[in-house]
């Protein structure tokens, strides 16, 4: 089964005329798996005995026998789960994270879990214990990352759609690179409980497809209020899909120069076409400044690496996960398994991120960034107050090639300068396909005021309407 022509609709339809049956679809799933992924490494684990749910009610769960993709960071009871890391390669857990409770109440049926950079720590997933994902559209391209196995899952046809999560733009980055959309919710939108954190302030979790539509109907499902999460908000959550087909006459779109300045030549050219289909489409377009952009990934990287070095101190070697032999000592224990069983770039960050926590640090670094991050708030707050949304380009360069950054961590860090914002200020963004540059997708970046999804979706299921990119193929997969 390739899902590159298909939705959640159109399997819905094949399912409830019996045209296609739920067994059959998730046994062609796993086998287009097995035939494509050798090429393009996108899962970690596959469960190849994957079985739909019993008595499927396709008239009320939309999402019904549909095989979905989960990346290696959320925790579902009896299947491995790693986060990509050496230290948790043989880890099984015993419960569910709130978000597979609920897509296993919708009867989904789950065929495994992707690749991803280590802990969810890297912007091209390279970072990972398990091997490079290969980009679909060019094998010798990065994915993008942390959720790059999600994103060529989808992209290349394997599942029609996949959980990611997005700390720092780890879902819109490899959307963009990978030409599929892919939304990160408000935070407090959607469930935590049971995703193996990296930064609890900043973490989120997502859904990547093809399709707008698809990616709403999924976040239906999952988003909502939940007991184990305390940051969760208790507000209602709409159908998303109501947004799906709405024009966009009369919204306030902003442009923002500095995002419009990281880019040109025919990158430039790409989103600025995008902005004037809006703008055609009677959207009204006002060009806004965010000056603090320049200071967003100093600050980001002060603040995410500085959870991430509280959060990573349980993979200790004693409770779970790997352990190092040969020890002598309990020090030994706990230094020998984390040097070991943590990649480098995980390591990096755990050291950046003590650093700015320690005595003599603290007020210099970690307290600085967080008075940075409420002005960075404060920012956004001031656009919202007279626009719906924000556009503009999601990363500054198409996908770049495998190995060409993974040495030089400043430079791999500064792919995110325009994502990191969204995480900071915890408001809802994604990424849509905007066309290609050089052979490779682009993407075209829209962001919204808290817990205001749906003006995405309108915007993005515009731009899908007018682009119609999703009818185009990978690449790499044409063979």
């Amino acid at each position: 089964m390739n899902y590159l022509n298909e939705d959640i609709d159109s399997l819905n339809e094949k399912l409830a005329h019996k045209t296609l049956s739920a067994d059959k679809l998730a046994q062609d799933t796993i086998d287009n798996i097995k035939k494509t992924d050798d090429k393009l490494n996108a899962w970690i684990t596959v469960q190849e005995d994957a079985k739909p749910q019993n008595d499927l009610d396709f008239a009320h769960n939309k999402l019904a026998g549909i095989p979905i993709a989960i990346k290696d960071n959320i925790i579902t009871d009896g299947v491995k789960t790693t986060a990509a890391s050496h230290i948790l390669d043989n880890y099984i857990p015993v419960y569910d994270a709130t978000v597979i409770e609920r897509l296993k109440k919708a009867q989904v049926t789950f065929v495994g879990k992707t690749n991803m950079d280590e802990f969810a720590m890297g912007s091209s997933t390279e970072h990972s214990y398990f091997g490079i994902t290969h980009n679909p559209w060019n094998l010798d391209k990065v994915p993008g990352g942390s959720s790059g196995g999600s994103a060529v899952a989808v992209a290349s046809g394997q599942v029609v759609a996949a959980l990611g999560s997005d700390t720092g733009g780890s879902i819109r980055q490899p959307s963009a690179f990978n030409g599929i959309f892919g939304i990160k919710p408000t935070y407090g939108r959607v469930s935590r409980w049971g995703l193996i954190a990296f930064a609890s302030s900043l973490d989120e979790i997502g859904v990547m497809s093809k399709r707008a539509k698809t990616s709403a109907q999924v976040l239906n499902v999952i988003a909502g209020s939940d007991e184990h999460d305390s940051t969760l908000s208790t507000r209602a959550v709409p159908d998303f899909t109501k947004y799906i087909g709405q024009d966009v006459k009369g919204m306030h779109v902003a442009v923002v120069k500095e995002y419009m300045a990281a880019v040109d030549g025919d990158m430039r050219e790409a989103i600025q076409e995008q902005i004037d289909a809006l703008e055609n489409a009677g959207a009204i377009i006002t060009e806004v400044s965010l000056p603090l952009t320049k200071y967003v990934v100093p600050d980001y990287y002060i603040i995410a690496s500085s959870e991430a070095s509280s959060n990573l101190q349980r993979f200790d070697g004693i409770r779970y996960g790997y352990r190092a032999q040969d020890t002598k000592n309990l020090l030994d224990v706990y230094v020998k398994s984390r040097s070991e069983g943590f990649g480098e770039e995980v390591k990096r960050r755990i050291m950046l991120g003590s650093f700015a926590l320690s005595a003599g640090s603290y007020d210099r670094f970690f307290r600085q960034a967080s008075k940075v991050r409420t002005l960075i708030c404060d920012e956004f707050d001031q656009i919202f107050a007279e626009n719906d949304v924000i556009v503009g380009p999601t990363t500054t360069t198409p996908a770049f090639g495998i190995g060409s950054e993974i040495s030089d961590p400043i430079k791999m860090y500064n792919n995110d300068i325009l994502t990191i914002s969204a995480n900071l200020a915890g408001i809802p963004a994604a990424s849509v396909p905007a066309g290609l540059v050089d052979g490779m997708p682009v993407g075209l970046q829209i962001m919204a005021k808290r817990f205001d999804e749906g003006s995405i979706f309108q915007v993005a299921d515009f731009i899908e309407r007018t682009n119609k990119f999703y009818e185009k193929t990978p690449t790499g997969m044409e063979d």
